[in-house]
This record gives C-alpha cells, sequence and structure tokens, in this order.
C-alpha cells in the first residue's frame, strides 16, 4: 500500500488512476490532495515546490538528475520509460533491465516486481520463469 505523502491516507487501487508520480521529487501524490491543490491554483509540486515541467525533455532531465544521486525510484523510472519508450527514448528492454537490477540493489521493490516480469517474459533477458518467480519471493 502506497500512503500520500501530504495527507498521508492510503492511496486506493490501481494506484496509476489514483495518484500521480511527480518526477521532481519521485512522490507518489493522491487525486485528493492534487485536486485541492488545484483549486487553490497551486501549479508547482506540493511536495518539494519544484515548478512543474514543460515538456518531456524536462521531465527526463529531472528524472536523470535523482539517478545521478543513485535514487531508487528515480532510477526504476527511468527503466520503465526505457521499456516503454517514453519521454523520447528509444525502446531498450536491455537497458531497462540494468537499471532496474540497479533500482533493486537500492532497495526498489517496484524494481523487483519489473525484473520478474522481465525474466518471467524474457523481455531484454533470457526468459527465465523460475527466476522470474523468484523476484515474487
Amino acid at each position: 500500500v502506497d500512503f500520500c505523502p501530504i495527507c498521508t491516507l492510503p492511496i486506493p487501487l490501481p494506484v496509476h488512476e489514483n495518484a500521480k508520480w511527480n518526477v521532481c521529487c519521485m512522490k507518489l501524490i493522491c487525486q485528493g490532495c492534487n485536486l485541492a491543490a488545484r483549486k487553490r491554483r497551486m501549479v508547482n509540486c506540493l511536495y518539494c515546490r519544484t515548478p512543474s515541467p514543460k515538456n518531456d525533455a524536462d521531465r527526463l532531465a529531472m528524472i536523470q538528475a535523482r539517478v545521478v544521486k543513485k535514487d531508487p525510484e528515480a532510477i526504476n523510472r527511468l527503466g520503465e520509460a526505457y521499456c516503454h519508450g517514453e519521454f523520447g527514448l528509444l525502446e531498450d528492454m536491455r537497458k531497462a533491465v540494468e537499471l532496474w537490477e540497479e533500482a533493486a540493489e537500492l532497495g526498489s521493490i517496484p524494481a523487483l516486481d519489473n525484473l520478474g516480469v522481465a525474466h518471467y517474459h524474457g523481455a531484454g533477458v533470457d526468459k527465465n520463469v523460475a527466476k522470474g518467480a523468484e523476484f515474487y519471493e
């Protein structure tokens, strides 16, 4: 269960529909807090007050700045961007798996999930169902 760092309430599932990732601080903010902020005409990040990025290049730069600082959530998110070809990046599953491995070593649980899926389906790595299942133990 993820919790909103602003109101501290649990974010209902599915998380991607009920919260928004802020690439500046890699915090997940619930829709209730985002709605309240919009009503108050707040446009900066609710958590760190950084101005919102204007385009994909700015978003990617913010993520990469956090990757340099070894933020496991940012490293995982960059891996997802390579996996799906987001922010103007070309799809590169091998690079995605490398980033997920680094993020997992730093303690990212979502990176472990991504690695399990990659190994299970053989995306960017040799298919190994048993190894994929190990990431869920």
